[in-house]
């Protein structure tokens, strides 16, 4: 049997065997909120658009974007976040509770309003529809300290039952460095962390899914080439002790990083014609975490992840990949890598 044919078959048994895996979630639960109009005329009032207002959706996003992947791959997962008593909220439950994922690691918090990302979609009937603006809501304060407990607590029952930690920091406080070091004990899984702005604050992580800007901003470089890019996450494998590494890098797919191997520079599946990258990270967090905790490498874990990420960002908004698309991706084309 060839390489090709046995990378392919190894492969598509990682992927039937999520769902035996479960994966908790300690992440910022995010409703991401659609609000699609139709172009009826520019305004007398100021030179913007009067959009017909046709349909609204809220889906979730974050780390509730990461779970939902994780369900639609195949795996148990239980999520640990905080959400408000308001109807972002609600619908995210609700979202979760359809896919029969449990909701009783999600603190519900009065007085805490659930972040919610709202874009603005304008277009004409059957056409392409350009995201004009995107209103966020973010909390202005801390977590309370009781919350954090709550969060810490539900994250360390969960653990005893887990093959695997996906931490989804998008810096909202539900999934920050303190609650994770309250929440581990002694059951050693793997632990996979994306963090938007605070990645090296992080410790007794095994593995993280940065993008190129995350990676700059946290060294405070800039990445001109493969040298650069190859250096910097070799800093980042050193000071976080990690044992894997994978660089999201847009159209120019990912580089991974395993111990004392060089990285592998992989493609992006399915070609540089990208319709929406909302939530892709999510994705290919989601994905590479079910992979390890499957019993995949790491390099193995970043193919995954990457066929998944072509696949999500071929989809309009915050979206999820199944396992059968997954599986049909890895039939359809071998691995791929770049040689440097």
């Amino acid at each position: 049997m060839s390489k090709a044919p046995r990378e392919t078959e190894r492969l598509s048994k990682i992927v039937q065997a999520f769902p035996r895996i479960t994966v908790t979630v300690l992440g910022d639960m995010v409703a991401d909120e659609f609000v699609f109009g139709e172009i009826s005329r520019v305004s007398r009032e100021a030179p913007v658009l009067i959009l017909r207002h046709r349909e609204r959706t809220v889906v979730p996003g974050g780390g509730a974007n990461a779970v939902n992947n994780l369900a639609d791959l195949g795996a148990s997962v239980l999520p640990v976040g905080i959400v408000g008593n308001d109807e972002p909220g609600r619908l995210l439950l609700r979202s979760f509770r359809h896919k029969r994922i449990p909701v009783t690691g999600i603190l519900r918090d009065k007085n805490y309003a659930t972040v919610t990302k709202t874009r603005i979609l304008a277009g004409m009937p059957h056409t392409w529809r350009q995201q004009v603006v995107r209103l966020d809501r973010e909390p202005d304060a801390d977590l309370a300290p009781h919350a954090k407990r709550e969060l810490a607590l539900a994250a360390r029952q969960y653990l005893r039952a887990s093959d695997a930690l996906l931490v989804s920091d998008y810096g909202y406080g539900a999934a920050s460095p303190e609650i994770l070091n309250a929440a581990r004990g002694k059951d050693a899984v793997p632990v996979v962390l994306d963090s938007r702005h605070r990645m090296l604050e992080f410790s007794g992580i095994t593995a993280a899914t940065p993008n190129e800007p995350e990676v700059e901003e946290a060294l405070r470089v800039r990445i001109r080439d493969w040298d650069t890019l190859s250096s910097a996450g070799t800093q980042i494998m050193l000071r976080m002790k990690l044992q894997s590494l994978i660089i999201t890098r847009g159209r120019d797919g990912m580089v991974a990083f395993s111990g004392k191997h060089k990285p592998v520079d992989i493609p992006i599946f399915g070609g540089d014609q990208v319709t929406d990258v909302t939530g892709a990270g999510d994705t290919v967090i989601a994905t590479f975490t079910a992979a390890l905790a499957a019993g995949a490498t790491a390099e193995e874990a970043a193919h995954l992840a990457n066929y998944a990420g072509g696949i999500v960002v071929m989809k309009r908004g915050t979206a999820t990949v199944s396992r059968q698309e997954l599986l049909e991706a890895i039939q359809k084309t071998t691995p791929q890598t770049r040689s440097h």
